[in-house]
């Protein structure tokens, strides 16, 4: 699995979890929208300083929104 992919992941059942919408989040990380959107889906390669950032807006530590990858 890409780590964009598994990262967006890890971000959207964080932010569900905490029942906040997409919108919430864009604000929180001073975004918009779609880039949230974009970073879910795994088509966005972000910054380790967007990764912070998302993790706070998430309450979370950033390892949390890192998760290992499954072994083969």
């Amino acid at each position: 699995m890409d780590v964009k992919w598994r990262f967006g992941s890890a971000v959207r059942t964080r932010r569900v979890a905490l029942g906040i919408s997409q919108e919430e989040l864009a604000l929180r990380i001073d975004a918009d929208q779609a880039y949230v959107s974009r970073i879910e889906a795994g088509a966005m390669n972000v910054t380790l300083e967007t990764a912070q950032q998302v993790a706070d807006a998430l309450e979370t530590d950033v390892a949390a929104l890192f998760p290992a990858a499954p072994r083969t």
